[in-house]
Formats: C-alpha cells, structure tokens, sequence
C-alpha cells in the first residue's frame, strides 16, 4: 500500500499534463463526429437516392417505432431528416447545442417509446451528446468563429 500513496500523490500532474496534450476543442471534435456517424448512418437506412423515404422506413415507423401523438408518416419524415440535418451542423460544428439537444431529446424518445431495454447503447449516445450541449463545438467549429465567446 505504501507504494501506492506516492502513485495517487502524483495523479494530479499526470491528470494537468494529458489535459494538455488532449485538449477540450479535440475532444468535443471526436464527440461531435463519433454521434453524427451513428445517426447519419441510421438516417442513410431510411431513404433511396438523397431524400426519399423507402416504403420500409414508412412501415418501421407504422410498426416497430410507432409512437403516441404523432401520426407515423410524419414522425418518419421528420426523424429521418433530423438523422441527416443535425449530423451535418455538428460535424460542422454550427448551431452545435442546438443540434445535440434535439439529437438527445430524440435519444429519449426512442428509449422511452421504442426501445427501452437499449437504455446502455442510448447512454453511450447521450454521453457523448451531453458535452456538446454543455460546451458546444469547441473552438474547432464553426460556431467558434461565427459566434465568438465573449471575453
């Protein structure tokens, strides 16, 4: 145990040091291209062509993903462009809160209404989402630059 306590004593220096070579702005980057891969690639099942809905995705919503107050035509058109509009403004780092809010109020729809026993792989989402709202883009996005912090 002794050897330990010189160990955990030099935790902090070790903890300044990889914040400095793993700065915020990279990791809010990989966050922002990590979740926009999953729902990009997920928006990408549901049409043909650039944005035409398959018969499928209308019969998905209709079924498996049917969802209270909302008629399943609509909740297909609008899941499927959130799941290519948002990806794209957060891989460009632009309205970057914004989009992560809206991609984590759909996280909870779908583990509430579709799918809850996925609550590990919807947690997984929301932890990568949940920075992005508190932080945003970091200064490797758009938003960095076209809405500069106030000093």
């Amino acid at each position: 145990m002794s050897a330990f306590v010189p160990a955990v004593r030099k935790a902090p220096a070790a903890t300044g040091l990889l914040s400095r070579v793993i700065p915020e702005r990279a990791l809010l980057l990989v966050a922002r291209l990590g979740i926009a891969a999953v729902f990009f690639q997920s928006g990408r099942t549901k049409v043909e062509g650039f944005l035409t809905l398959k018969d499928s995705t209308y019969d998905l919503f209709a079924s498996e993903y049917a969802l209270p107050l909302i008629p399943s035509n609509a909740a297909a058109h609008l899941a499927t462009y959130a799941e290519h509009l948002f990806p794209v403004l957060l891989v460009l780092g632009l309205f970057t809160r914004f989009s992560a809010l809206s991609l984590l109020a759909m996280t909870t729809v779908i583990e509430v209404f579709v799918y809850p026993d996925a609550w590990p792989t919807h947690l997984s989402w929301a932890g990568l989402l949940l920075p992005l709202v508190a932080r945003g883009g970091g200064s490797w996005s758009l938003d960095h630059f076209l809405f500069p912090p106030r000093r």
